[in-house]
């Protein structure tokens, strides 16, 4: 594991120095429920812009799986309320070629796959949420970023995100299934950097 918490003008840096590898650098961005995985994508995404970088954001819960895909999953299967196998054949490996990714995105309100969404092979695509460094994926990654916040502040964000009818299934259902996946498939372990996401920004500079 890489100790120590990274700032967004390192994670900057790093993608620079990958920039001569591919046209197309693929960002896995991991981390629990609640952690500030979305906050620290659109937080380099919008820095990466300013730069004049050309960036898309993939969220992996567009990819959970249809009601009936979910019921139909065996309970051991890591991860498996998200179709991780039409993220990597619809996205990671055509723009890891060079080509445009095409895939329906998950309606999370009506429990159907919604409209097609098209992202070009951009400079930067931005690949967030939790699971998408399982090991079956990280090989596709140019940057995999680790994002730790403790558990009680992870599970406030939720709350007040889903309100309180979500505590158990957050409590009962996704934190576990998160703590699973963490100890068998080892994401932390596997990243290049990591952000501590207590806090609600990435700093610019290096931490202290």
């Amino acid at each position: 594991m890489k100790l120590g918490f990274t700032s967004l003008a390192n994670i900057v840096n790093c993608l620079k120095a990958l920039q001569h590898q591919r046209d197309c650098l693929l960002v896995a961005i991991d981390g629990p429920g609640g952690a500030g995985k979305s906050t620290s994508a659109h937080l380099l995404k919008e820095q990466l812009k300013t730069l004049g970088w050309i960036v898309s954001v993939v969220k992996h819960d567009d990819f959970y799986r249809l009601s009936h895909q979910r019921e139909n999953q065996q309970a051991a299967v890591i991860g498996g309320d998200f179709d991780w196998e039409r993220l990597r054949d619809q996205v990671l490996t055509p723009l890891r070629e060079g080509h445009s990714a095409h895939y329906q995105r998950y309606d999370w309100e009506t429990d159907v796959l919604a409209e097609w969404r098209t992202i070009s092979a951009s400079d930067v695509v931005l690949v967030e949420g939790v699971y998408t460094m399982r090991r079956e994926l990280t090989h596709l990654y140019d940057l995999k970023i680790w994002v730790e916040c403790p558990r009680a502040i992870r599970l406030a964000r939720g709350i007040a995100r889903d309100g309180e009818k979500a505590r158990t299934i957050w409590e009962q259902d996704w934190m576990p299934k998160e703590d699973y996946y963490v100890k068998t498939h080892l994401p932390h372990e596997r990243a290049d950097l990591f952000v501590n996401g207590t806090a609600s920004y990435l700093s610019m500079s290096e931490p202290n």
